[in-house]
């Protein structure tokens, strides 16, 4: 009978008695409430999941029963493998954060209902197997005792990978009596990036460099590895990269911060198509870059990017990106970075000096040449071409030298471009193609012509654009992101990524010293740990 239908006692002894059963009661039903819920929620999102891979399935059968091509099909499917790993991925990302873990304890049947944890295979024989003996104690730390004796030894075997093939590290531990004492001692386990795990930092930063540098889709790479026998699934696969994602998000925001830290700036973004499951479609996310390489005025400061994702184009998600940022920054004529470059109504002071590109200036006025094999298309582009021959001189020199250069040098030439602008402009059709490239030009004059008065700017905003370009090559390969969490991951993996490639330091190599350091290195040392700072 429960206590809320009993009986109330009516002396003060029983009565306390009874408000504490009542209290303990009340504490049980709440958390087998809270865990009812919880199995529910994980039952409700397996459900949601499974009903999306359905609709797809289906499709991808009534597009077969209407005679579609197999390289359609072949496409399809491997948007669904890319739609349930990011999800996947998404699911190992959420238990690491501390808020999950102080959440209440879920029953096992939780993480079941959204997908069954795949089964630990034992590793081929074939495999190379490296011992790494963990020398035993000499002394009792009990009683500080010398008379040990080896009464066994434990061994827990962990995938690694090298290049060009797997290995299997064999931790072998002996345990250790004392004579005197009877005590037990063996060494430790070292610490391994993901707990009770069995991929090592090598195997762990290839699967993240196949991903993210050599654009390869999780469920391709388990038919690479099956063709070494070894068997990974894409959702054990899924489940690393997400909690590696967890463990290396402070390390990409150490860079991010460093970047924004710069005095010169360049950005961009890059659009993303994202699967939006509930509508059976995609949707535009869009991936933002910022680089700070100070290395063409002859600077020390090592060359970054960073990388920040958003699901959509907002004015404010540039800012985000630029947050605490201050000085010059290269852009394009994107009218979200407006913004920075007006006063602030209440200090008066600007975030940014605009530094537009001269590339994009240029590329408007090549695509009229291409179209209409325009003369005086042609004319501006050869007046173009020479300022860009006098930036490839004086890359690398101080910016003093830049700037003497450019004033004699690159003024002259901007002046008399910008008098024959005016020129062509006024001489054709306001409507023309050529009309609508020169004034794109023209209305960002003072932007475009900035960089000639400081040595420290750039004539174009390549150098973002070359950060975008790994993003453009990898949306061709993997079709989407899965979901805007899945674009943040990707995020936080390009910047650490590309800003090893900046750096002159191998991706893989770097992670690898990363990953094998990131789980129990202090976050106070994080800088430590950044690729200019690391030697490999």
């Amino acid at each position: 009978m429960s206590l809320a239908t009993a009986k109330l006692p009516t002396d003060l002894t029983s009565l306390q008695a009874f408000a504490e059963a009542l209290q303990a009661e009340f504490s049980e039903l709440r958390t087998r409430t809270a865990h009812e819920l919880a199995a529910r929620d994980a039952e409700l999102h397996a459900k949601t999941l499974h009903i999306e891979k359905l609709k797809l399935q289906l499709a991808l059968l009534r597009n077969a029963r209407f005679g579609r091509s197999s390289e359609k099909l072949d496409r399809d499917i491997e948007q669904l493998e890319l739609l349930i790993g990011d999800l996947e991925e998404g699911h190992a990302d959420t238990p690491a954060r501390p808020e999950a873990a102080a959440a209440p304890s879920k029953p096992e049947t939780t993480r079941d209902a959204l997908r069954p944890a795949p089964a630990r295979r034992s590793f081929p024989e074939h495999l190379e197997r490296v011992p790494v003996e963990h020398p035993a104690a000499c002394v009792c730390p009990a009683c500080g005792g010398t008379n040990l004796t080896v009464v066994g030894t434990d061994e827990r075997e962990v995938l690694e990978y090298v290049p060009s093939h797997f290995r299997v590290m064999v931790h072998r531990r002996p345990k250790v009596s004392c004579r005197g004492c009877e005590t037990m001692t063996q060494p430790p386990m070292p610490a391994l990036p993901i707990e009770r795990g069995t991929p090592g930092p090598g195997l762990l930063a290839h699967v993240l460099v196949a991903k993210y540098c050599d654009h390869l889709p999780l469920h391709r790479q388990t038919a690479i590895y099956a063709r070494d026998g070894v068997e990974l699934d894409r959702s054990t696969l899924a489940d690393w990269v997400g909690k590696m994602a967890y463990h290396l998000r402070p390390l990409a925001d150490a860079i991010t911060d460093y970047v924004r830290a710069g005095p010169v700036l360049h950005a961009d973004d890059t659009p993303v198509p994202v699967l939006d499951p509930g509508r059976g479609r995609t949707r535009t996310g869009r991936l933002w870059v910022a680089v700070r390489d100070e290395r063409p005025w002859g600077s020390t400061a090592p060359p970054a990017v960073c990388y920040r994702y958003s699901p959509d184009r907002k004015a404010e998600r540039a800012a985000s990106l630029l947050l605490g940022s201050r000085g010059y920054l290269h852009a394009d004529g994107y009218s979200g970075f407006a913004g920075l470059y007006r006063p602030d109504p209440i200090t008066g002071r600007i975030q940014f000096e605009e530094v537009a590109c001269w590339a994009h200036a240029r590329r408007k006025l090549h695509e009229v040449h291409l179209a209409t094999q325009s003369a005086a298309a042609k004319g501006l582009l050869e007046d173009i071409g020479e300022l860009f021959a006098i930036e490839a001189s004086i890359r690398g020199r101080s910016p003093e030298d830049r700037r003497a250069i450019r004033q004699e040098q690159a003024v002259p030439r901007l002046e008399r471009l910008h008098e024959r602008l005016e020129h062509v402009v006024g001489s054709i059709s306001r409507k023309s193609s050529l009309a609508e490239a020169i004034r794109y030009a023209l209305v960002r004059w003072p932007a475009l012509t900035r960089y000639a008065s400081d040595g420290r700017l750039e004539m174009s905003n390549n150098a973002a654009e070359r950060a975008i370009r790994p993003l453009a090559v990898g949306r061709k390969n993997w079709v989407f992101a899965g979901s805007d969490t899945g674009g943040d991951r990707a995020a936080v993996m390009y910047t650490l990524v590309e800003t090893a490639k900046l750096s002159g330091i191998d991706p893989e190599a770097y992670l690898r010293h990363v990953i094998a350091r990131i789980a129990d290195h202090p976050a106070k040392r994080i800088a430590e740990l950044l690729p200019w700072n690391v030697n490999i």
